[in-house]
C-alpha cells in the first residue's frame, strides 16, 4: 500500500493537474519577486496556461509592468525553479 502523498502525486500527474498548481505557486512568490513598492500597486490574480494575470492599480503602474514584463516573468521562473510562466498579461 502506498502513501497517500504518493498517491495524490501520481494522480495529479496522469490528469495534468500537476503543472497547474507548480504554475500557481507564482501567486505566492509574486511579492518576493517584484518588491513592495510594486506588489503595493499591482497584485497577481490568477495563472491561466502559462500566463500570469496581474492587476495595476493605474495606468502608471501598467505601464511600468509592461516596460519590465521579461524581466519579471524571468525573475518568477527562476524563483519557482522551472520554466511555468510563459507571459504576463496586466490588467
Amino acid at each position: 500500500m502506498q502513501e497517500l502523498s504518493t498517491a495524490l502525486n501520481t494522480a495529479m500527474k496522469q490528469s495534468g493537474i500537476d503543472r497547474a498548481v507548480r504554475q500557481n505557486r507564482a501567486l505566492f512568490v509574486w511579492e518576493e519577486v517584484v518588491g513592495d513598492t510594486v506588489a503595493k500597486n499591482c497584485s497577481a490574480e490568477e495563472v491561466n496556461c502559462g500566463t500570469i494575470v496581474v492587476k495595476a492599480s493605474t495606468p502608471v503602474w501598467r505601464n511600468e509592468l509592461a516596460l519590465k514584463k521579461k524581466e519579471i516573468v524571468d525573475k518568477l521562473n527562476t524563483a519557482l525553479g522551472e520554466n511555468l510562466i510563459k507571459d504576463m498579461r496586466i490588467i
